[in-house]
């Protein structure tokens, strides 16, 4: 039954299946209610149901569209009841990276209280010692990657011969990382005859060949997959020159609210980040190349608002998961369509509107073209120059802003901060004479009451006691201007000194050569000054400029040594060096 106006159909008492429907227990469909949570989503609805049976389940659905709770909330109603062994889990969610298997534990772990479940994250870069802490414990989830549980298996650490119930989560970006050896060598120890269930966005020949080898007669269910026609995305291509893209890059940053910018490499996740900073955008860099607790303070700034860009690699492309990302800024062109769809998935996500913006250089239209044809987008195109950048088309799209907008904010806001930095001083200052205020008169108390127990006048002591405090103070000040009047002299003594030598016309070397100035190559020019057996020849050594020399001067030079066997010293010997001295 429906209601017609003559612009909208308006359906009357349309059902709407709830999560009691599914056939959750009650805690947890109060828990949910608790968070907000009270409609399920359509994979959701399809999936949760037959989990619930124990079939195994083959699940493909895009990033956001709610796939953790399908999968996680049948899994802890399921293991209800049970009992855990030491180091042996009931049930493992694989996950390809470290943020995603934090993502899907803090997902879970309020559900998993509600029923009593302990839950456990096992990935690399944070402390195995915890983790196998924890499971000496017992631990009934393990969320882990493939790696860090095999070191924990291989270790003696973990067991997996009661799990019942395996998830595969983003099974295809494991292949894509190379982790299908790990994967299938941890779905072998598993026995047989337990859940499987697999989620992808798509289902390529290494997700296929998993899907026969360990899912019997699965259940397929398949809501928003590997395309990316979501309808409340929109998607564009903006060609940009060059020497355009850092401030085009730059401009879409500083837009109001979250933005998420995805590059190739991490020197260029730590590069764009450090020149949004410098241009006055609150932005930060996240990649495998930070340490877990590096990551996760980063992860929190920006959920928190302290951050409002990231900019990001494709490894961290499917562990994100933050409210309020309306905005996908890929500064790099993404490797593949399937990178594309999960960078994009960031955005409008849980039904939100969302849009993604590629940059492109000339050279690279047609490569992102046809990675858009192959993610099945439609996307629309537009042609950037410096004098476009904030064209009224190109702001509606991104929200971009002028740089001087920008910094005029940050400086607006560095002076409010500098103004509650000096009221904050100005309180303190204005505390400490009042506290200042106290002590003197308790002082003065002080002094009476101690006149007094020497029989004495304490009136006379009392105002001895604030002349002496005076003179004090008087002699304290008179020495701090002593010191500053005295590093003022010396301060001004430096510079008449500095302005007399820089008044002090150039004199070359006559100053410091009494026999004349110095030529261009560095000797002296006066002849006064030449040594007496004249210019020093190109091989080292002297030669006459008189060649006319007379007997006289000649015999005014000392005589030629002769050797110990009579002959004129010549200064040459044809001995060798060590046989010289013979």
């Amino acid at each position: 039954m429906s209601v017609t106006t003559p612009d909208v159909v308006l359906p009357l008492d349309e059902p709407t299946t709830t999560f009691a429907d599914l056939g959750l227990a009650e805690p947890l469909v109060r828990k949910l209610a608790q968070n907000g949570v009270t409609v399920p989503f359509p994979i959701q609805t399809a999936t949760i149901p037959d989990a619930m049976a124990g079939h195994d389940i083959l699940g493909r659905g895009r990033t956001g569209s709610g796939k953790t709770l399908s999968f996680g909330l049948p899994l802890l109603t399921r293991l209800v009841g049970g009992r855990t062994e030491r180091r042996k889990p009931r049930a493992i969610i694989l996950t390809p990276t470290r943020e995603l298997a934090m993502q899907v534990s803090d997902a879970l772990q309020p559900y998993g209280d509600v029923l009593g479940l302990k839950l456990k994250v096992v990935c690399g870069g944070t402390s195995m010692s915890n983790q196998i802490y924890a499971l000496d414990r017992g631990v009934d989830v393990l969320v882990a990657t493939p790696g860090r549980l095999r070191d924990l298996i291989n270790r003696g650490s973990c067991s997996l011969d009661d799990v019942s119930i395996a998830v595969l989560d983003e099974a295809d970006q494991m292949a894509d990382l190379g982790f299908m050896p790990e994967v299938t060598e941890l779905l072998d120890l598993i026995p047989a005859g337990g859940q499987r269930m697999l989620f992808s966005a798509t289902l390529e020949n290494e997700i296929d060949s998993l899907v026969k080898r360990y899912l019997v007669n699965p259940i397929s269910h398949e809501v928003d997959a590997a395309q990316g026609a979501v309808t409340t995305m929109s998607h564009h291509v903006m060609v940009v020159k060059p020497r355009d893209k850092a401030p085009v890059t730059a401009a879409i940053a500083a837009r109001k609210g979250r933005t998420i910018i995805f590059v190739r490499t991490q020197l260029g996740a730590d590069r764009v980040s450090e020149q949004l900073r410098e241009s006055g955008v609150r932005a930060d860099a996240l990649h495998g190349g930070m340490t877990q607790g590096a990551r996760t303070r980063t992860m929190e700034d920006f959920k928190g608002g302290k951050v409002n860009v990231l900019v990001a690699t494709d490894v961290a492309a499917r562990g994100i998961h933050v409210d309020g990302i309306d905005l996908v800024l890929n500064v790099d062109p993404a490797g593949d369509h399937k990178d594309y769809l999960h960078r994009s998935g960031r955005t409008a996500r849980a039904g939100q509107s969302g849009t993604v913006v590629s940059l492109a250089l000339p050279h690279q239209r047609r490569t992102i073209f046809r990675l858009m044809e192959d993610a099945g987008v439609d996307a629309s195109r537009h042609i950037i120059g410096r004098g476009d950048l904030f064209d009224e088309e190109v702001a509606e799209i991104t929200g971009a802003r002028s740089l001087t907008e920008v910094q005029a904010e940050a400086a607006m806001g560095a002076a409010q901060q500098a103004e509650r930095d000096a009221a904050k001083l100005a309180r303190e200052l204005e505390h400490a004479q009042a506290r200042a205020t106290e002590l003197r008169e308790e002082a003065t108390k002080l002094v009476g009451r101690a006149a007094r127990e020497r029989g004495e006048d304490p009136d006379e002591a009392i105002a001895k006691a604030v002349a002496d405090q005076a003179a004090a103070e008087a002699e304290f000040e008179a020495k701090r201007r002593m010191r500053a009047a005295a590093k003022a002299s010396k301060a001004e003594s430096a510079r008449n000194e500095q302005r007399s030598d820089d008044r002090r016309p150039y004199q070359g070397d006559r100053d410091r050569r009494p026999h004349g100035r110095r030529d261009d190559r560095g000797g002296s020019s006066s002849r006064d000054d030449r040594r007496p057996y004249g210019r020093r020849d190109d091989r080292g050594g002297f030669r006459s400029d008189d060649r006319r020399a007379t007997s006289a001067r000649d015999g005014d030079r000392a005589p030629r040594r002769d050797d110990s066997r009579g002959r004129p010293f010549t200064g040459r010997t044809d001995k060798p060096r060590w046989k010289r001295g013979n």
